[in-house]
């Protein structure tokens, strides 16, 4: 497998640091981005994670706007201007930001979630509730349903 898979959950240090999980780590170094790029999601109370292939997506994403069009600076906004390029330290740690605690709520735990070619950083708690209704959404869709949408999403 060559993307970010499973979960993991760490603690913090007293410096607010946390480690990255070691497969995690593994494809970040095969993917060759120095440090981490993280962006809080639109969608939860998560941030984004994770290094060339989610600037991939994220740029090609962009490329469907015209560039200097008021669209397209609004999403780079959203997109690069809002988002942090933490480095990772010698040990596979690295800093949990105020953003990162603001956006998610973390306090002494975080959650690590593989999503592929991303992986999510969660507050442990918000991530099970999360988690239980991302599954059963996956299994309304897969029993060819249409989900109901989720708190917070339109009718």
């Amino acid at each position: 497998m060559a993307g970010f898979v499973s979960h993991f959950t760490n603690r913090l240090d007293a410096k607010g640091r946390v480690s990255i999980p070691a497969p995690f780590r593994s494809v970040l170094a095969r993917d060759g981005f120095e440090g981490l790029y993280c962006i809080t999601s639109a969608h939860c109370d998560a941030v984004d994670a994770g290094g060339n292939d989610l600037l991939a997506e994220i740029s090609k994403r962009s490329e469907a706007f015209a560039k200097l069009s008021p669209d397209h600076d609004a999403l780079a906004v959203a997109l690069f201007g809002a988002s942090e390029n933490p480095k990772i330290d010698g040990d596979g740690r690295v800093t949990i930001s105020e953003m990162i605690k603001e956006h998610t709520g973390i306090t002494d735990q975080v959650t690590f979630v593989g999503l592929n070619y991303k992986f999510q950083i969660w507050e442990p708690e918000k991530f099970r509730e999360y988690r239980a209704e991302a599954q059963r959404r996956a299994l309304a869709m897969l029993s060819g349903q249409s989900p109901a949408p989720s708190q917070g999403e339109p009718s």
